[in-house]
């Protein structure tokens, strides 16, 4: 089993006035029944109110500790702002207790600190992004993620996702500078069956190992293949590998300029 030492790099404190209890996703709707599968079970956990929102303008903050969040797997920073308001937000991997940072838009090019996209300079690393202004971050919020702004054009900033796709972002739109804290969480080996049930994670039964009736690849004598060309879920959907799942008329196909390579093509590059 591999772990992360967090007591190196963490406070065991806690903010109580950000934290609250909260029901934790089973898997299922409101009528009880499964919509995501293999979810379920896991270690009871509090809340953390993590602040993705871009709304504190012009006001200087300073990173009081950093913290674990059980809920994400980045480490989350307590901001205490000049005005005395307190935040929990996403950590960069340059944090430290006592740096300060700042949301403007012409911000300096500080890691932690967010400014409009618009004026980050081409080759800059970036996370916490926003898609449409003043619509909160939603892009680059995993443990060491990053995107790197490519090209500026007109109203709109390119940027290159994780998922090697382009992407064109409104100029007007915040990002934070910087990676995203604990890189090393890739590294991390569940080990054992247990430990994953901890997480909130249930068990994965291969489709090839159900019958016809259950699952598309079920059937035959034997270990045998799936029978067919393309892996299929359950409900017949296409997923897996090398397999576009895309809607084809999705509305933001118009801000995509290269799509994400997939399968072994990626490998390759």
């Amino acid at each position: 089993m591999t772990t992360i030492s967090y007591k190196k790099k963490l406070s065991g404190k806690k903010e109580k006035s950000l934290i609250s209890g909260f029901r934790r996703g089973s898997g299922r709707n409101a009528f009880g029944r499964i919509t995501t599968r293999h979810k379920g079970g896991g270690h009871k956990r509090k809340y953390r109110h993590v602040s993705f929102m871009f709304d504190k303008l012009n006001v200087p903050g300073k990173i009081e500790r950093l913290e674990y969040d059980p809920n994400r797997s980045g480490f989350i920073a307590l901001v205490v702002y000049h005005d005395g308001e307190k935040r929990y937000v996403l950590a960069s991997k340059s944090f430290e207790p006592g740096a300060g940072i700042i949301t403007s838009e012409k911000a300096p090019l500080i890691p932690g600190n967010a400014l409009h996209i618009g004026n980050i300079p081409v080759g800059t690393f970036v996370y916490n992004i926003e898609v449409k202004p003043r619509g909160g971050a939603k892009l680059c919020r995993s443990a060491g993620n990053f995107a790197e702004v490519v090209a500026h054009d007109k109203d709109y900033t390119q940027v290159k996702l994780p998922s090697s796709e382009i992407r064109k972002i409104h100029k007007t739109a915040f990002a934070v500078i910087g990676e995203v804290s604990n890189d090393e969480h890739h590294l991390r080996v569940l080990e054992k069956a247990g430990r994953s049930r901890w997480l909130g994670i249930r068990p994965t039964v291969r489709g090839s190992a159900m019958n016809p009736v259950d699952h598309p690849h079920g059937g035959g004598e034997g270990k045998s293949g799936r029978g067919r060309r393309r892996a299929k879920s359950a409900w017949g959907k296409l997923t897996g590998k090398r397999q576009k799942s895309r809607t084809p008329k999705k509305y933001s196909n118009r801000l995509i300029v290269s799509r994400r390579r997939v399968g072994k093509q990626r490998k390759s590059s």
